[in-house]
């Protein structure tokens, strides 16, 4: 299957609970630190909810 790079580019300062949960859940700890994981409709999901703070890139 397919995989993506998320960067996290935006600070999760101000963002909500959830927002900061779900960075949490993708492995996302701090500004400009990237992850790569499996490209998969939970995945994605968790991505558009935090569209704003993430760059996604395809693999």
């Amino acid at each position: 299957m397919a995989q993506i790079k998320i960067t996290q580019i935006k600070s999760r300062i101000n963002a909500p609970k959830v927002q900061k949960e779900t960075l949490d859940a993708l492995g996302l700890r701090k500004m400009h630190h990237s992850v790569i994981k499996e490209d998969n409709p939970s995945i994605r999901g968790m991505v558009n909810a935090v569209h704003h703070l993430v760059k996604v890139e395809n693999v």
